[in-house]
């Protein structure tokens, strides 16, 4: 299986020490591709950096996430816009709106979401989305935008029913964690990730968040990496009642076409 890892936060610095490691053991899982989640004005240009680091391989984000709102000024905003210059930067984001934590506040949450989905309009780059706890405003600023957004994706998506179809009936894209495998917080999403259709569907691990609570033998750490994007999908198909290598061609195919990824170096 060939798989594409569309969130994986590489930047983090629990990663410092073994990062070249860790992107071993995700190519040993069958991971030929990743995009390294850019989300705050310190880490979107890192993430470039190490997407120039390997070409072809790993490619990059650059946002603001909401909760790094706050610092989202002029200055900001150009750097971003710099960094939407390269190639390797694929996608803008990961932007939105968290009213769950609110650690920035609603009205400058706002204020970033707007200024990045102009930077999607200006670029005509895909949308790399955030929403949790705020679907309602997330829906209607999208809504404001119509017609002049290119492909978007709601990235780690663990809504409901109703935000799904919402979602779906905006031709948006979803991507699926490791947030399936939580049987605490995750149990929905296993009858939900059937009604997704295959061109629309992408997975992802969002490390080193959200490490997948069904691996077995349980590794001795919480932290996540992308060689668990195998464990995602084979539970993600078993949901969907596929073979896995049929869910994993598709969701390689769905991501590769959203991101306009070439093919994978030999």
């Amino acid at each position: 299986m060939q798989l594409i890892d569309i969130g994986a936060n590489l930047t983090h610095d629990s990663f410092d020490p073994d990062r070249d490691a860790v992107l071993q053991r995700g190519r040993d899982a069958g991971v030929v591709q990743m995009v390294v989640t850019g989300a705050s004005r310190e880490h979107s240009p890192q993430a470039l950096k190490l997407a120039q680091q390997h070409p072809g391989e790993l490619f990059a984000t650059a946002g603001v996430h909401p909760h790094h709102a706050s610092e989202y000024t002029a200055e900001c905003d150009a750097e971003l816009r710099e960094l939407h210059a390269h190639a390797e930067v694929v996608a803008v984001g990961e932007c939105g709106l968290d009213y769950f934590r609110d650690f920035s506040p609603r009205p400058a949450q706002r204020r970033a979401f707007e200024l990045q989905l102009q930077i999607a309009v200006d670029t005509r780059k895909p949308l790399f989305l955030h929403q949790r706890d705020a679907h309602a405003d997330f829906v209607s600023m999208l809504r404001n935008f119509d017609g002049r957004l290119g492909p978007a994706v709601v990235h780690c998506f663990t809504g409901t029913r109703a935000e799904l179809f919402d979602c779906l009936d905006q031709d948006w894209h979803i991507g699926i964690t490791g947030w399936l495998c939580d049987e605490r917080r995750g149990q929905h999403l296993r009858e939900l990730v059937k009604h997704i259709p295959a061109n629309r569907l992408m997975i992802e691990t969002d490390a080193p968040y959200l490490l997948p609570r069904t691996v077995k033998p349980a590794p001795s750490h919480r932290r996540n990496e992308p060689m668990y994007l195998a464990h995602i999908v084979a539970e993600l198909a078993r949901d969907r009642g596929e073979d896995v290598a049929v869910t994993a061609a598709a969701c390689t195919a769905t991501t590769r076409a959203f991101f306009r990824l070439p093919e994978p170096n030999a």
